[in-house]
């Protein structure tokens, strides 16, 4: 079966991934928090039991993170499946993960369900689709806390209201180049969005999200968000045919792209910084690579995963070979 990040979406060239998480609560049920493991334990098992008594049977594996290593769930957390708050916590706590990975569930973290689905570029409406059909199973079998006033009630109250955040992952080498990203967070900040940097702030890789979920509906959030991405798409590509004017730059991209095909050894942090420009440099028709293959490479070589999905005791040096391997292999 294709996962989600092997696919290509609508404007790849500068976004990489659309996400919405939807968070709600059982009613007259403890916050996480507050729970004892054994009543922990007990929600996750009737929310799994809800989900697998529903159209969704069999679409889901649960995972009891109490049964992994601190290295599995380190990296289950780089692939973005549960947070890395959730990875370091020694409580019970569980994950449920579709079989195509495009939709992940966390039980019991901060909120007793954290539903999140992903799709492969700009296409926040098919994610939402996802979420929204796993949120109508939880909502029509059991009784979530809801306020009339409130909307659905959170542990956390930036979360109330839809309870639901929407988010883009971009690709800006040029807007960073020109030193503009933080005019463009200033920006987007006093429109109730945010951006932040991803990836340890290597390779020009940046989220996009709301900030309001009370007092607004989950269809009016989604689409203020693609009107302020599309405007940013149309600045991205504005400011790179202006950068790829430059030889100085063309022959960075064309380095970094050598580099990536003959190197040994790897780091996460050297890997982000090369493989955001040769992501350029498929923009520009530099090198015939679908951007799905860079997305597959992002997704599956964080230093956790490639540790987690190895046999043997790794170190981060056995990480950094076995990283350039696989980047030679693919780009080969």
């Amino acid at each position: 079966m294709n996962k989600w990040y092997s696919s290509k979406g609508n404007n790849s060239d500068v976004v990489i991934s659309s996400k919405i998480e939807l968070v709600r609560n059982l009613n007259k049920v403890p916050f996480p928090c507050k729970m004892s493991n054994e009543v922990r334990k007990s929600v996750c098992k009737k929310l799994f039991a809800c989900l697998q008594n529903s159209e969704f049977a069999g679409e889901f594996d649960l995972t009891e993170l109490n049964g992994l290593s601190d290295i599995d769930k380190i990296a289950i957390a780089e692939k973005g499946y549960i947070s890395y708050d959730m990875a370091r916590q020694s409580n019970y706590g569980a994950l449920l993960l579709s079989k195509d990975e495009s939709c992940s569930i966390m039980l019991c973290e901060q909120e007793h369900i954290n539903i999140c689905a992903m799709a492969a570029g700009e296409d926040l409406k098919t994610a939402y689709k996802k979420a929204d059909m796993a949120d109508n199973v939880f909502i029509s079998n059991m009784q979530i806390a809801f306020d009339k006033q409130l909307g659905f009630l959170t542990s956390n109250p930036m979360k109330l209201g839809t309870g639901m955040r929407a988010s883009l992952v971009l690709h800006l080498p040029a807007i960073d180049e020109r030193g503009m990203i933080g005019a463009l967070s200033t920006m987007v900040g006093k429109l109730g969005f945010s951006i932040k940097p991803l990836l340890s702030g290597k390779g020009s890789f940046y989220e996009l999200s709301n900030e309001i979920s009370l007092g607004i509906t989950e269809e009016n959030a989604i689409e203020n968000l693609i009107a302020i991405c599309d405007q940013i798409v149309v600045q991205e590509r504005n400011f790179r045919n202006a950068l790829l004017e430059y030889s100085d730059f063309e022959d960075k991209i064309f380095r970094a792209m050598g580099t990536l095909k003959m190197a040994r050894r790897l780091s996460c942090d050297e890997f982000y910084e090369l493989i955001s420009l040769a992501r350029l440099g498929i923009c520009a028709g530099s090198f015939d690579i679908g951007y799905e293959k860079i997305g597959k490479m992002l997704h599956l070589l964080g230093t956790a995963s490639i540790i987690s999905d190895s046999e043997g005791n790794l170190t981060a040096d056995d990480a950094s070979r076995l990283r350039a391997q696989y980047v030679r292999e693919t780009l080969n």
